[in-house]
């Protein structure tokens, strides 16, 4: 019987990388919610990113962190970066949210509004947004969310879809990554480029200004906002936004505090490679593997996005 392999092995969003100004400090405060199981802990050079860092070399230390709480509704995972070659760029100056770049580490919870005033009151976070809650076309699926800031300030959204949710009990608490935010110029554009990696269901599509973000983005007038989440039935989803008129370039420096990058999931990072090549979607350096003992390995590979986001597929045998 043939084999045939659509997507290249590629299995939505495996984690979003947030570049921290001090990780013992970050590793504390995202272990307080949950993020508690090390994938790996690497100190040392990051080959392969003279192009994507624009740099000559890279070296950084680099923990992936997985929730021991991660559900169906949460199963992505984090990777927090400090650069050790240099000062960590800072977050770009003036940034809201939706601008072309990565907005937001998205986690699914079940009790939105009291793991709000837990993150306020017991793990440290500070508010950026208040609870709120709403049905969001086509289906009017009930979604609430509140934001919160980490140790350097970065956005942390919490979400909970409520009637999706009903399909998975859960305890009230923190789960895993839910989806990643992140700017785009043209979303149609990229609901079709991230379409043929995998991620083929979409979950709501929303245009408009939202008022409970307008502060973030003083003293600039907010603009209007297209969003949609694209979903992936083996691993995180993908919120892509459009601003109307458009927003300032906000991506930044690779490795820059907060939210900065993600990763698309492989289980096998040759095939996934393949696939994109079949789509004449070009490679941002040659792929790259790190040896972290044990037998375990870390296997990654930057792609060229239609925005020039920082995207890549990793392989993480750990």
């Amino acid at each position: 019987m043939a084999t045939t392999r659509t997507h290249g092995t590629l299995i939505g969003v495996d984690h979003i990388g947030v570049g921290v100004s001090d990780m013992e400090r970050s590793l504390a405060f995202y272990g307080r919610i949950g993020f508690t199981e090390v994938a790996f802990d690497h100190t040392g050079s990051l080959p392969g990113l003279e192009d994507v860092a624009g740099t000559d070399g890279v070296s950084a230390r680099v923990v992936l962190l997985r929730s021991a709480n991660a559900t169906e509704l949460g199963p992505a995972s984090i990777k927090l970066v400090h650069r050790t070659d240099r000062t960590p760029p800072p977050t770009p100056e003036g940034l809201a949210w939706g601008e072309l770049g990565i907005c937001e580490v998205c986690l699914h919870v079940k009790d939105q509004p009291a793991m709000y005033r837990r993150m306020l009151d017991e793990v440290g976070a500070t508010s950026l947004m208040e609870p709120d809650e709403s049905l969001v076309p086509p289906l009017d699926t009930r979604c609430s969310m509140s934001y919160v800031g980490d140790p350097d300030g970065a956005k942390i959204e919490m979400i909970d879809w409520a009637d999706l949710q009903q399909g998975w009990p859960a305890e009230p608490g923190f789960q895993g990554v839910n989806h990643v935010a992140f700017g785009v110029a043209d979303i149609e554009r990229s609901r079709a480029f991230y379409r043929e990696l995998g991620f083929t269901g979409q979950l709501f599509e929303t245009d408009g200004v939202l008022e409970s973000m307008d502060h973030w983005f003083a003293p600039r007038t907010p603009p209007s906002q297209r969003m949609m989440l694209l979903t992936n039935p083996h691993g995180g989803g993908l919120e892509p936004v459009q601003h109307t008129p458009p927003s300032p370039d906000m991506r930044g420096e690779w490795g820059h505090v907060g939210p900065f990058e993600f990763a698309i999931g492989a289980r096998n990072l040759d095939l996934a490679l393949a696939h994109l090549d079949s789509l004449g979607v070009a490679l941002r350096g040659e792929p790259q593997e790190i040896d972290l003992g044990g037998g375990a390995t870390w296997r990654y590979a930057y792609f060229q996005d239609p925005d020039d986001l920082f995207v890549c597929v990793t392989e993480v045998r750990a």
